[in-house]
């Protein structure tokens, strides 16, 4: 008897699930039949039609998850499929506009609030890489952050794990929510004005998964070691198993090794990114919920003159962009290379297109007020460039 999983991707979620099915019905003979010639097996018409029909549903479902994995990289032409038109893509466009285009409307949308600034760092402050221990930012990307800080209140939201992102960004003054949101940690004391008075920021809402973590790692680690291109990443609260290394003719194979070791834990959700797999706890926590924890420790969880900007280019992002919008404050900017369903309100095409972006200017707009946590502030000058 040889057992079969299925693999089955909810185009909307991402999130993964699998079905195990044997096949030691589909060749049964029938008992009450004489033996056949050797070589050949007895089975009804009725039942190798409705097997025939099972086992091709179920082949159909995994060549669609093998789709949607080969979409999940915006630089792969299968992302256009469902934008194909010109017309299509003009009418995503106009949903989500450039955010160079409104440059205008962007300043006038955050005059006098305080700004706060979240950044997503992989695709976003460096370029996506096939290997991500190689994924470096530039020393001029470093130093335009650094300046952001002294002026907002800036923090990295990333899926990796806080001492791996550190280790690129190497910035203290900045608030850091590593492995999508659930380690968060505040800027060492003395390098940021903004949390001067207050205590250290620290939460970690997973925290009581850190043994089955390292447990899953070790088993992935093992699993995938036959899979040439696949790195098993531990980012402390969560998994990343990339496959941006791995030929397309062994994703689906991929896929079922990852989802073989997932499945043993039911307290663990399986997703998918940019050509990464996803393991995360199942908990209410997201990159959402960190912006939000985020602006409260900050003192602006009822504050109706705080401006949120959130920059990110993956599907994890769209907790965070789907938050502002429900709160009616700030605006999530969108970095891809082609349209796809997002939350965003801008969008920006590619990190070539973004190299400077300016947020607000003051030498065009003399006097701009930015609203501070305790008092208000007239800045001559204060200008934000993001470099991709």
């Amino acid at each position: 008897m040889v057992s079969q999983n299925v693999v089955v991707s909810d185009a909307k979620t991402g999130i993964i699930t699998v079905s195990t099915v044997s096949n030691s019905s589909v060749f049964t003979p029938s008992a009450q039949k004489p033996p056949t010639a050797p070589g050949y097996i007895s089975i009804s018409k009725k039942k190798l039609l409705k097997n025939l029909e099972i086992n091709g549903a179920q082949s159909q479902r995994l060549n669609s998850w093998v789709d949607s994995m080969r979409a999940s990289s915006p630089t792969h032409l299968k992302s256009l499929s469902s934008f194909s038109s010109e017309e299509e893509h003009n009418s995503w466009i106009k949903r989500h506009p450039s955010a160079l285009d409104m440059f205008e409307r962007i300043i006038e949308e955050a005059r006098g609030k305080q700004i706060v600034m979240f950044l997503d760092y992989d695709g976003t402050l460096s370029p996506i890489v096939d290997d991500p221990d190689r994924a470096f930012m530039t020393s001029k990307m470093r130093r335009t952050v650094k300046k952001m800080a002294k002026s907002f209140p800036t923090s990295i939201v990333t899926g990796r794990c806080i001492d791996k992102v550190y280790s690129f960004v190497k910035l203290a003054e900045l608030y850091y929510a590593g492995s999508h949101g659930m380690d968060i940690k505040g800027p060492t004391k003395g390098f940021s004005r903004y949390n001067k008075d207050k205590p250290s920021v620290l939460y970690q809402p997973a925290g009581d998964f850190l043994p089955m973590i390292d447990e899953v790692y070790k088993q992935l680690v093992e699993k995938t070691k036959s899979t040439p291109g696949a790195k098993v990443e531990n980012n402390k609260f969560c998994l990343s198993v990339h496959f941006r290394c791995v030929d397309e003719k062994k994703w689906s194979e991929l896929a079922l090794k990852v989802r073989s070791v997932v499945k043993n834990y039911p307290t663990l959700k399986l997703s998918q990114g940019r050509k990464v797999f996803e393991i995360r706890p199942m908990i209410k926590w997201d990159k959402g919920k960190a912006l939000e924890f985020l602006l409260e420790s900050l003192g602006f969880e009822n504050c109706n003159d705080v401006f949120p900007i959130y920059i990110g280019d993956d599907k994890t992002d769209e907790d965070a962009f789907k938050l502002l919008r429900e709160r009616g404050q700030g605006f999530g900017i969108l970095v891809s290379k082609f349209p796809k369903d997002t939350s965003a309100s801008y969008s920006l095409q590619d990190p070539p297109q973004a190299s400077t972006y300016t947020i607000i200017n003051t030498n065009r707009y003399n006097h701009v007020r930015i609203l501070k946590p305790y008092s208000y502030t007239y800045m001559r000058y204060a200008t934000i460039i993001i470099f991709w």
